[in-house]
């Protein structure tokens, strides 16, 4: 059978599904079903299903058949779709507040006021400036105990330390543990560098030790990357039992840890860092986009002297240093108090759209850190992700299936809707919505 044929039928199928011929989340026929209605063979229909998956178009899962997706909803059901305007975006955790414009203007004035703006304005130390660093450093030490400048290296954001580390630790084809579920950033810069990410059972967000001894028995994997505090899609709080059993998994199997702080200021008691459990082999990745603002893209990786040097180089070569402005502006804010009570009002703001979240979904299986502006919402068996996805996207609500947060072949049929950034007043019935939504597919889970 020749390409020819096959890429035929599968534009064919493509056409059908662009115009409207076959609907978003109709079942398309078995293979074998397609085979027999097309006269081909079973191996040319299964090569144009894989085409038409390939091309974003269908959807396979496993047990029950293959789907047709909405053409309009990138792959990854909306990590990467830019709401348009007018659309309520429920896909990114932006959290913000109305004083935030004020607290910037605040701090630029502070800096037009000092003395070192022209230094601004030249090339910075690749790893930040020495009092800066110190500065950060001091900010971290109540949770992670004494940290030496030398060891924190700052970034422009968290996301370029993940890819920092992916890119300068590691080798194409290295594997690396992460949960079943993880952070879609830290999917794509172990993409970037061509690493094979394993994924590791879990239950409800804590990783599962003996999972991860029994991966690590059977292949060579050189590190393992997780979110002890505050784990982003769902929220949970690895207790210090559990941080302990992981670590010795490390130990034994020599593991690299990569340990992503994103949320965890969201936590106001949390048990001791992986950092300070393991300094010599955990690097700890953080940033203060989530307790500052979006838009600030500064964040700090805090690693072994071993490894500083390769992150030092990586930072050279992407970005050559932080901008100082920024780095400038947010140390400006540790000292004053600023960033401390930011952090305090982010819990209390998180906090008060947990409790919307749970009055609207008193009756389902939401899953959420009791401070965060994101929650997890699984769905009830034979209820699936991308109909909830459409209907709501046709009533300009953006939010996100599960792919883009699975690391196993297979997602889980799941919501995770992020309403950090929803004005509270009409967030409630924004949920209602999501929630009607639900209910129109089926029972939740």
């Amino acid at each position: 059978m020749s390409k020819a044929r096959y890429s035929r039928l599968a534009d064919l199928m493509s056409k059908a599904i662009r115009e409207g011929k076959l609907a978003p989340g109709s079942r398309l026929p078995t293979h074998r079903a397609f085979a027999e209605a097309s006269g081909v063979a079973l191996a040319t229909a299964t090569r144009v299903y894989k085409e038409l998956e390939s091309r974003g178009l269908v959807a396979g899962e496993t047990g029950r058949g293959t789907f047709v997706r909405d053409p309009g909803l990138p792959m990854t059901l909306g990590v990467h779709q830019s709401a348009a305007e007018g659309v309520t975006d429920l896909v990114f955790n932006m959290p913000g507040d109305p004083a935030d414009a004020a607290m910037l203007r605040a701090g630029l004035r502070r800096l037009a006021a000092a003395g070192d703006l022209e230094a601004m304005l030249r090339y910075q130390p690749h790893g930040g400036r020495m009092h800066e660093r110190q500065i950060i450093a001091g900010h971290l030490s109540p949770r992670l105990g004494p940290i030496g400048a030398d060891r924190l290296l700052v970034t422009s954001g968290s996301q370029h330390g993940l890819a920092a580390v992916c890119l300068g630790l590691f080798r194409p084809g290295d594997a690396i543990a992460a949960d079943a579920l993880t952070y879609p950033g830290f999917k794509s810069a172990a993409a970037l560098r061509g690493l094979e990410l394993v994924p590791v059972s879990s239950s409800q967000g804590i990783m599962d030790p003996d999972d991860l001894d029994r991966h690590c028995r059977q292949r060579t994997i050189r590190a393992v990357y997780l979110m002890p505090t505050v784990q982003s899609p769902l929220g949970a709080v690895m207790d210090q039992a559990a941080r302990r059993r992981l670590l010795a998994v490390a130990e034994r199997h020599s593991l690299l840890i990569i340990e992503d702080a994103a949320y965890a200021f969201l936590e106001p008691d949390p048990p001791p860092s992986l950092l300070a459990l393991a300094p010599d082999r955990t690097v700890y990745i953080g940033g203060f986009s989530k307790n500052l603002a979006t838009g600030l893209r500064l964040g700090y990786m805090v690693a072994p002297p071993a490894h500083t040097a390769p992150l030092l180089e990586v930072i050279r070569a992407t970005t050559w240093n932080a901008p100082a402005l920024v780095s400038a502006l947010v140390t400006g804010w540790i000292e004053d108090g600023t960033l401390s009570q930011c952090e305090e009002n982010r819990r209390r703001d998180g906090a008060e759209r947990q409790s919307i979240l749970k009055s609207v979904f008193a009756d389902m299986p939401v899953l959420a850190h009791r401070n965060a502006g994101f929650a997890w919402l699984p769905l009830g068996k034979g209820v699936r992700a991308q109909p909830i996805v459409t209907e709501l996207k046709e009533q300009a609500i953006s939010v996100s299936g599960a792919e883009p947060f699975a690391a196993t072949a297979a997602a889980p049929q799941a919501l995770r809707l992020a309403f950090g950034g929803v004005p509270k007043a009409g967030l409630a019935g924004i949920l209602q919505t999501v929630k009607a939504a639900v209910r129109n597919q089926g029972p939740p889970a």
